[in-house]
């Protein structure tokens, strides 16, 4: 890797071209394929397994949709979801045990957070990208764009 010192410092732009001001409501169409397509796993603070929402959810679909553009419309989650459970996960095996920074802390949240993760994250990606405002060498996080096309 190379050194950063005497190099210019990147452009700096006073005001973007738009702005996302709030985000937009969810349908429960959009609620339903983001429910469907997380994984099974559940966290101990879910007051019901995520099997069983999944099992359910044309039942508690309109409960849920509500609850994620409550969540959207207010720009905050509600207090019960602001919690996870942290783990600390060893880095690589044989790793030192007792020291911790050998560790990663890994968060597991409610199956309403990550709903509610998942709306936001796609309407930011959704923007981003309509108005030109990724960098365009970023290959994280993107559709169609992998460690492939990032070496290209």
């Amino acid at each position: 890797m190379t050194s950063t010192a005497g190099k210019p410092a990147p452009p700096v732009f006073d005001s973007a071209s738009s702005s996302l001001s709030s985000f937009r409501e969810c349908s429960m169409t959009e609620v339903r394929r983001i429910i469907m397509s997380s994984q099974i796993k559940s966290c101990t603070l879910d007051p019901v397994p995520t099997f069983l929402v999944r099992e359910y959810v044309d039942l508690l679909l309109p409960y849920i949709t509500r609850m994620v553009n409550c969540s959207l419309q207010q720009g905050r989650l509600p207090y019960s979801q602001k919690h996870a459970l942290v783990t600390p996960l060893l880095k690589k095996p044989g790793l030192d045990t007792s020291n911790m920074a050998n560790f990663w802390p890994v968060s597991n949240l409610s199956i309403m957070s990550k709903v509610v993760e998942k709306a936001v994250s796609r309407q930011l990606n959704e923007h981003l990208s309509d108005q030109g405002l990724m960098p365009r060498h970023q290959s994280a996080y993107r559709k169609h764009h992998s460690t492939e096309t990032a070496m290209l």
